[in-house]
């Protein structure tokens, strides 16, 4: 039976001393990172830049508004007159055309939705 040689044996070690290191750090590492800080409770709106725009309709059915709009800035969107999905349609019922409003929108599931939105007085 043919024996490994010596120099086949101390590369074989070295290999094997290799992995258990790295092994052994990355362990380490998992262990001692703190963890990352959670963000806070706050709504995903609540980071988003208010926008003034003018009501030029309301859909109450529909759960749409019609706003004529300042720049939406996460949106890179430049100022225009546009229809808006509500998320909470309870927030168009006090509303009609020629009210002055600010609100947060952003773009979800493909459509561009008024996430909060107040009468600006």
């Amino acid at each position: 039976m043919h024996q490994p040689s010596s120099r086949t044996l101390h590369r074989l070690a070295a290999s094997l001393a290799t992995t258990v290191l790295i092994g052994s750090a990355t362990i380490a590492h998992s262990q001692t990172a703190p963890p990352a800080p959670a963000s806070p409770a706050a709504s995903p709106a609540a980071s988003l830049p208010l926008v003034a725009a003018e009501v030029r309709k309301v859909d109450l059915r529909a759960g749409k508004i019609t706003l004529k709009h300042g720049e939406i800035p996460n949106l890179e969107m430049p100022p225009m007159t546009m229809v808006f999905v509500v998320e909470d349609a309870a927030l168009l019922e006090q509303l009609k055309p020629g009210d002055r409003v600010k609100f947060t929108a952003d773009k979800r599931l493909g459509s561009y939705k008024v996430l909060t939105l107040q009468r600006d007085e």
